[in-house]
């Protein structure tokens, strides 16, 4: 039995004396926190043109490519290099819909919070002169990662809207209206915008911070660094690709795979052969079935870890996590 071993699968308890440190690009320790994007992400000429067309003109980036071309990547790339803080991200299925990005109202949880007061015995008259605020409207209206990215004010935020290929037949159409209007309404609060307490309210956006509402309308003050990712699993309507920047990101090539390889495991110039040698084998296989890149790291980071699997484990280390995508991974 190999020394790489953790579990060992003898139904014989045992301590771990040393917990393996994570891949770096595995790490969710806040005090260790992962490598920014910026320093790890390749981009090519293509790329680094098409973000600027985005940026200047105000227009969403549409990214196609094949899963683990580094779609998502970008998005985080782009944030981290200018400065933009932390992504937006609306993971798209095929049951999302473009009041899922906007907002959140929770009517039924504003109504139990009342029902629940009353219950205690507290009047509405005594209710609104002691605590005018509990049951502020604002309080249960959570912004989406897009409403959230529509209310920035001095810089634009990052928005990563994820395989939007995966919607449903509605949706891309949708999103061209917020894009050429450049702005929403907060149905809820606009019907109460004739109160005078509810001329500028309060509500949530969804990184934790809190945003202004002014007469339920949410104005786009910086338009969003928009990042729609596709896999290429559909065509769009020729409107909504009109109004992108579209961006196709190819698989690497050898060389790119080798940059991609040394940033994301922090090896220097020199890689030994081994490594050098599972970088061709995995640009080799690529051409005959589907592959994707971060199997190439998982392999690489299995090599270079203490103690080493012996020859026999080695070889079947790298035949399962280089299998090809649309298999099991069994011989």
């Amino acid at each position: 039995m190999s020394d790489w071993q953790i579990f060992k699968g003898t139904k014989e308890s045992h301590s771990i004396e040393k917990w393996p440190e994570p891949p770096p690009w595995r790490n969710f320790n806040q005090q260790e926190p992962q490598k920014p994007a910026k320093e790890t992400f390749q981009a090519n000429e293509k790329v680094i043109n098409a973000v600027n067309m985005a940026i200047y003109l105000r227009r969403p980036l549409l990214v196609t490519g094949k899963p683990g071309t580094g779609k998502s990547s970008l998005a985080k790339a782009i944030a981290s290099e200018l400065e933009l803080g932390e992504v937006l991200h609306w993971p798209i299925n095929t049951r999302s819909t473009l009041q899922e990005g906007l907002y959140y109202y929770d009517a039924i949880a504003r109504l139990q919070d009342a029902q629940i007061n009353q219950g205690e015995g507290v009047k509405d008259a005594q209710l609104n002169q002691d605590k005018p605020n509990k049951f502020d409207i604002g309080d249960y209206i959570r912004l989406g990662p897009l409403g959230t990215a529509m209310c920035s004010k001095q810089y634009p935020r990052v928005l990563l809207i994820d395989e939007i290929d995966k919607s449903d037949i509605d949706l891309p159409n949708d999103l061209l209206n917020i894009f050429e209007e450049g702005y929403f309404v907060i149905e809820e609060l606009q019907r109460l915008k004739k109160h005078q307490e509810y001329h500028t309210v309060t509500v949530q956006t969804s990184d934790g911070q809190t945003h202004e509402v002014v007469d339920g309308r949410i104005p786009c003050e910086q338009f969003p660094i928009i990042i729609m990712t596709s896999n290429g699993e559909r065509e769009f309507p020729l409107p909504f690709k009109r109004r992108c920047i579209q961006l196709e990101i190819k698989e690497p090539n050898k060389e790119e795979l080798t940059k991609i390889v040394k940033a994301h495991l922090e090896l220097g110039d020199d890689l030994t052969q081994e490594i050098e040698t599972q970088i061709q084998k995995f640009y080799e296989k690529r051409e005959k079935g589907p592959l994707a890149t971060d199997q190439l790291l998982n392999v690489v980071f299995m090599l270079m870890n203490k103690p080493l699997p012996n020859a026999k484990e080695k070889e079947a280390i790298i035949e399962r996590l280089m299998a090809y995508l649309n298999t099991t991974g069994e011989k």
